[in-house]
């Protein structure tokens, strides 16, 4: 075999490999909820220090609505439910290192994120403010100039905030919503970027830290993440979120936790 005909010979045989191997790699996404089915667990990616969406309680049991929401996804799916711990900054990589088959923790769907994961039809959502004291006077941008913003890292407040924030203006970045809570009613900070429910907690904590919401940040949906071209886990996680919207199941763990009917604009994309 002459050398020009051998390099031909490999190349191809090269070409051949790789698209096995990037079919292999799309059939073993694809089949996610193949193997979930058959394995009859699921695992669930879920932020356990941000009360009332998800923590543990002082018995150490896992509590929020986005606990529920797991439990009930995995309970109509037939499985059970394999809790994966996680954090604002490790949510995406847990998914995309294939450490956790979804994540249910309070992740707001952004056009960055839909870059690297997917995201289900929204099943809840919140809005998200910069906060502080009654007492103190913030309503521009331009008044947090010589202020310390707390703000938890990774979080979409995180990038509202650092895109928001004048020169002059301090940000304190903490890596989960439990500790950004405790440096605002620690005395740390005073004004923090925070979901209208988190800002609830702090006063019930600290009724003398009088937070109010000043600057509106956005007002978010939240999906189930997956990774990409996990075609037939999506399209079931679709149809559930839109079965479990209309039954009122989700509404009621929404009220349940939040103390608040679930947005307006979660019913009108999530059905």
């Amino acid at each position: 075999m002459n050398k020009l005909l051998l390099a031909a010979t490999m190349k191809l045989a090269g070409a051949a490999l790789a698209l096995g191997l990037t079919g292999q790699a799309a059939t073993a996404q694809t089949n996610t909820l193949e193997r979930i089915r058959a394995e009859r667990k699921i695992r669930i990616a879920i932020d356990l220090s941000v009360p009332p969406w998800s923590y543990k309680d002082d018995k150490l049991e896992m509590k929020g609505s986005e606990v529920d929401t797991a439990k009930l996804l995995a309970k109509d799916l037939g499985v059970e439910l394999e809790v994966v711990p996680t954090n604002s900054a490790n949510r995406i990589p847990l998914l995309m290192t294939n450490r956790t088959d979804v994540v249910i923790s309070a992740m707001t769907i952004t056009p960055e994120r839909l870059k690297t994961i997917d995201f289900s039809k929204p099943y809840s959502g919140i809005s998200t403010f910069v906060a502080a004291p009654k007492s103190m006077v913030i309503k521009t941008p331009a008044d947090l100039v010589g202020k310390k913003i707390a703000v938890t890292r990774g979080t979409t407040n995180d990038a509202d905030v650092t895109r928001m924030a004048p020169p002059g203006a301090e940000i304190v970045r903490f890596e989960d919503e439990s500790t950004t809570m405790t440096a605002v009613v620690s005395g740390q900070t005073e004004v923090t970027a925070l979901a209208t429910t988190l800002i609830t907690v702090i006063n019930q904590r600290s009724p003398g830290k009088d937070l109010e919401p000043k600057l509106l940040l956005q007002n978010s949906l939240f999906g189930v993440g997956m990774r990409k071209n996990e075609t037939a886990l999506k399209e079931w996680v679709n149809q559930w979120v839109e079965q479990r919207l209309k039954s009122g199941d989700l509404q009621a763990i929404y009220k349940k936790h939040q103390g608040a009917d679930i947005p307006a604009e979660v019913l009108k994309s999530g059905t």
